[in-house]
């Protein structure tokens, strides 16, 4: 555990960067999430766009910054390793359930393409982003210090599609 001082520390060393100084993460990292919703969004109206789904894959906080173009991204890499587990833990059960939906969504999402049944694949990719929406807002407030997450029923609601 960090104490107080090199938390401060580190506070410093992220202050007028996009590093949150209240819990060393950054939104950037949501951009890796908002390039599948877009993709996801598509696939209803170009539903050859499941391919790009398909080669999405998840990345680790680290893989993205070091894959990234951010200008603090050695600073995003290296600072994540000093987020406090207050923090860190729900952001990281976040990102898994992000995940989880993504990989749940494409397969699903090309079964449903196999079909040919378009109205269900609109409903389908509608509640599929929705639901990443959601979580990616709660990791957007867990990077800016909110300590306030999903109930378990909301994320059993928002898994089960």
């Amino acid at each position: 555990m960090m104490d107080d001082a090199a938390f401060s520390a580190w506070q410093e060393k992220v202050e007028g960067t996009n590093i949150s100084s209240t819990t060393l993460l950054a939104t950037d990292y949501l951009n890796h999430f908002n390039e599948i919703v877009m993709l996801l969004e598509m696939v209803p109206d170009m539903p050859d766009m499941i391919e790009d789904c398909k080669e999405w894959a998840p990345k680790s906080y680290q893989e993205h910054f070091r894959d990234s173009a951010f200008s603090d991204k050695e600073l995003a890499i290296e600072a994540y390793e000093h987020v406090p587990p207050k923090f860190r833990r729900p952001f990281e059960e976040t990102i898994e359930h992000l995940n989880t939906i993504v990989a749940h969504a494409v397969s699903q999402l090309e079964t449903i393409i196999e079909t040919g049944d378009e109205d269900l694949l609109r409903v389908t990719a509608s509640a599929v982003t929705t639901s990443l929406q959601k979580f990616m807002d709660v990791a957007s407030g867990i990077i800016h210090g909110s300590a306030k997450t999903m109930s378990q029923d909301e994320i059993d609601a928002a898994l089960a599609l």
